[in-house]
């Protein structure tokens, strides 16, 4: 179960200082946002491929612009290459 810390998801424990979610390294592209992107994936419980779309869709915008729709488009084509292999 996931806990809530300063009504964010904390992703280890109840720690009452400023949690690893409330910091981020290499810019501010997801403080933007109300939930931000790790807290979306882990409450959905995601996996690697379906976070990765989320994470790169997200911040294209505030970040590496046509590189990072090129990696959601990657991350999609790499799904569907899954899903045909699985069949």
């Amino acid at each position: 179960m996931k806990k809530k810390c300063c009504g964010k998801y904390a992703l280890n424990s109840d720690i009452s200082t400023e949690s690893a979610i409330d910091k981020q390294i290499g810019g501010n592209h997801y403080k933007q946002y109300q939930i931000q992107p790790i807290e979306f994936i882990m409450a959905n419980d995601l996996n690697f491929i379906q976070g990765n779309v989320i994470k790169y869709i997200c911040r294209y915008e505030n970040k590496n612009g046509l590189e990072d729709l090129e990696k959601v488009i990657h991350y999609c084509e790499l799904a569907k290459d899954l899903l045909k292999n699985k069949k």
